[in-house]
Parts: C-alpha cells; structure tokens; sequence
C-alpha cells in the first residue's frame, strides 16, 4: 500500500491513497483523515485502506484524482518523534579516518543516534531554507521508516513487526555548525536543519523480496544539480538493520505510533575517491560530506564545496522496472528571507 499527505493548509494535511504507479489518487476522509490518525488505529483502518489501494491498482476506483507531487508534503508533515540513527558504518569510519582517529570498538554493537526537530518538517518539493551558505549546506540521503506503538525494551523481532511505512529522506545538516555543538558535549541542535521525506510512503510488503531482515536492498539515487551522484545500495553494508535501530530508540522508552527512525547516511564501502565517484565508475555518495572525507584522506584537505544557493537535489529510489517507488524528493538551497 502506498501513502501520501497532500498539502490543503492545515498543519498535517489530507492521507491520500495513491495507485502503486503513482499515477492516481483517492481521497479517504471517512477512513481516515490524517496519518497519523491512520498509524494511532492501524488495526482498525489499515484493512479499509488496503482496500482502496487494490482499488485503485484495479483500476475501478471512483472518484479519483491524477496524483501530482509538488502538491505533497512530507507523509507525517509533523511526528511526535524523529530519531535518526548511522547505521552505516563505513560513513563514520571515513569521518573519524579523515582526522586519523580509530573508530571505538562499541560502534559496531551500540548504534549511533540522535534525536532531530520533529515539530515540522519540510515538503519533498519545498527549498532548503538557510539564512547562509557559510553553514555548510548538505544533503543526506537515507531511507526511513515509521513505526507503530513499541513498548519499552520490546525485542527486535517485535521492533520489525512495528514497522509500518517505508520512506525516503533528505536528513538536511549545517556541517560548519557541527564541530562547536558537538564539543559542548551535549549534541546536534542548530547543526540538523528541517528534514524533508519522500512523497510517498509505503508499506514494507510493497518492496516484496527486497525488503529482507529490514533492510531495504535497492539503490538510492542521488542527483545534484541534475548530474548523477550516488547510487549505493541501501541494504550493503548496513551495519545495523531497522529493527536493531528501533530497538535501540525503544531501549528506555515506549515509542508512540507515528515515531520516525532514520538509517544515517547510505553509504557503500568502495576504493579511493576517484574510483568511487559515479563517472568513474563508483556508486558515488549519499552527501557533500563523505566527498570531502575522500579528498581529506586523499590530499590532505576537502576541495569540494557544500551547496550553495541555487544548488539542487533529487534523492529517489526505483524497481527493477524503472518505476519509481516513493516518488521523488526534489529541493532546491534558497536563501530564507526569499521565502514568500
């Protein structure tokens, strides 16, 4: 099943049942209105969903609408909780090589989180807003999910079963902002921008076999400024699946329906920098920053800028037919006193 908020002026929008194509759409009003009202009754609603989703596919639905994603906002345009986790290890072991530090040996069994700004996030077609490029603008292209209601110290196998939606993220961070909170020893706060999902979440059993041990097994693609830029495979070299991620946010919590929990940056381990970019063959990056650790290592120091304003980003994931699967997240760096 595949789900979308379309924007309608409210804070959370309309839930919309969109065609496995995403060529159409239907609204669900008597359903459910919202989301998160959907994922606070999952039991109850999710069947009737499901039934307007095969609808929909069968093509005898009524009274639907050609589906457009500029008009979408990100699927839970607002959550109780966001907590974004590293699960790939080989971005933190470029980061702590870039400045010859040994990454400590609890990372590979305790997974890295943090918890993000969760009271608005951004539309997949909206700007990243910044007030200046000296923040060192970057993307961060990860998959995330939304789980239902986990109790606390729940098992990972019941931290599966909580998984309800699969989506795309655009995790936006302020990496020149990075270095002063982080050595104030209490975290990110101003360093993690308003991050933006993908149009379209949909249900684990759409992904079919490559939706294994929660991991998602398909490429994400990245483009910035209409140019290829990453390509890796979302479930190679994920160190820590969603289920051990979940488990970890749900360790001294309950998590309440509509909590997000997001990979970290998708990263594939490959050669030195030349060979890892896209036109030389690579899977290419999921961020400015892992070009930069490349080029650090390499030279001694990074040479490629972060995003400036103007710059765009794309992050989308495909089948094996070509189809696209969440839709696309498509953004645009615009300087905030420019917002209308």
């Amino acid at each position: 099943m595949k789900l979308a908020t379309l924007k309608d002026g409210s804070r959370d929008g309309r839930l919309v049942v969109v065609s496995r194509d995403l060529s159409r759409y239907q609204h669900v009003p008597k359903i459910s209105a919202t989301l998160q009202h959907a994922l606070d009754n999952w039991d109850l609603v999710s069947p009737a969903l499901e039934q307007v989703y095969a609808s929909l596919n069968a093509g005898d639905a009524i009274d639907t609408h050609p589906f457009d994603q500029q008009y979408c906002h990100s699927p839970l345009p607002r959550a109780y909780q966001w907590a974004d986790g590293s699960a790939y290890i080989n971005h933190v072991e470029l980061v702590r090589k870039a400045r010859n530090a040994e990454v400590p040996a609890s990372f590979y069994t305790d997974p890295l989180m943090y918890q993000g700004g969760s009271d608005s996030f951004i539309g997949p077609r909206d700007p990243i807003f910044a007030l200046s490029e000296e923040w060192g603008i970057d993307l961060e292209a990860e998959v995330g999910v939304i789980t239902g209601d986990v109790r606390m110290g729940a098992s990972t196998g019941d931290c599966a079963k909580a998984i309800r939606l699969v989506m795309l993220v655009n995790d936006v961070s302020l990496r020149n902002l990075i270095p002063n909170e982080l050595a104030k020893g209490f975290g990110f706060f101003q360093s993690k921008a308003a991050s933006a999902f993908s149009p379209v979440a949909v249900t684990p059993d759409e992904l079919g076999a490559h939706w294994a041990d929660t991991k998602l097994h398909l490429p994400l693609l990245v483009d910035l400024n209409k140019q290829p830029f990453g390509k890796p495979n979302a479930g190679e070299d994920m160190t820590f699946n969603f289920a051990q991620l979940v488990a970890h946010a749900a360790a001294t919590r309950e998590l309440a329906a509509g909590t997000i929990i997001g990979s970290g940056t998708v990263s594939n381990k490959q050669g030195n920098l030349h060979g890892s970019s896209i036109a030389n063959g690579g899977v290419g990056y999921c961020c400015l920053a892992e070009v930069r650790m490349y080029e650090t290592i390499e030279s001694g120091k990074p040479q490629t800028a972060f995003l400036k304003f103007g710059d765009s980003v794309r992050i989308e994931m495909k089948d094996e037919q070509g189809a696209s699967i969440f839709g696309a997240i498509e953004q645009t760096v615009t300087h905030y006193q420019e917002r209308s």
